[in-house]
């Protein structure tokens, strides 16, 4: 019968030898996507403070870990194109934020793990399945924007003699502003408000010579 110890060191063995001829075999740095929203003028202090924190906790672009930089501009179309482009490059995250680019980045892959700074109503535009349990691929924090539309609403009336007619403006293109009217109309027939939604779809502002584009980490 094989004693302890022999079965312990043989075992040992076999573990760390996949790991040892991994190690001499050139290896390909842990890749993050970082998706922006706007533009890196427009996020530099974001991006400042994820880099920092980054290297706070050990993770150093180009020794321990590459990143990929791309801008989105405020374009729905350019966030899918870059989503689509992080998963052929096969990056191991994508980090991004604005529910926007979290629902381009969730349409282009089910796989690669994806962590917004913030997203509006995570649950309302099915990015996760509840807060407490996410579930999938997708986690991060929310903003309770929604939730709080139905809120300022009973202040104004609380606030606001004769208040009858309310007009609100919403971007059609963004969904989390789609669902803050869908609260607010219905927040103001609880109140007996007449309320008159205008929506405008914004168009993405035309930054020059700001389109996005991919950089190789510095090895």
């Amino acid at each position: 019968m094989m004693r302890r110890r022999e079965f312990i060191s043989l075992l040992g063995g076999a573990v760390a030898w996949p790991l040892a001829a991994r190690a001499q075999q050139p290896s390909k740095l842990p890749t993050i996507g970082f998706l922006g929203q706007s533009t890196p003028v427009i996020e530099s202090r974001r991006l400042a403070a994820f880099l920092q924190r980054s290297r706070e906790l050990g993770w150093i672009e180009g020794r321990t870990i590459a990143i990929e930089y791309a801008w989105g501009q405020g374009s729905s179309e350019r966030f899918a194109e870059i989503a689509a482009d992080f998963v052929r490059l096969k990056v191991d995250v994508i980090v991004t934020s604005g529910t926007a680019n979290v629902i381009a980045a969730k349409r282009a892959t089910s796989v690669i793990p994806i962590v917004f700074a913030v997203a509006g109503d995570p649950i309302a535009n099915n990015l996760v399945t509840s807060l407490a349990r996410p579930g999938g691929n997708v986690t991060g924090l929310s903003t309770v924007a929604t939730d709080l539309a139905g809120k300022r609403l009973e202040l104004l009336t609380e606030a606001v003699l004769d208040f009858r007619r309310l007009a609100t403006i919403g971007n059609a293109s963004n969904s989390l502003s789609v669902l803050e009217m869908r609260e607010v109309k219905a927040a103001a027939s609880r109140f007996g408000l007449e309320a008159r939604p205008a929506r405008v779809s914004l168009m993405p502002l035309d930054y020059p010579g700001s389109c996005h584009h991919f950089r190789q980490a510095s090895s």
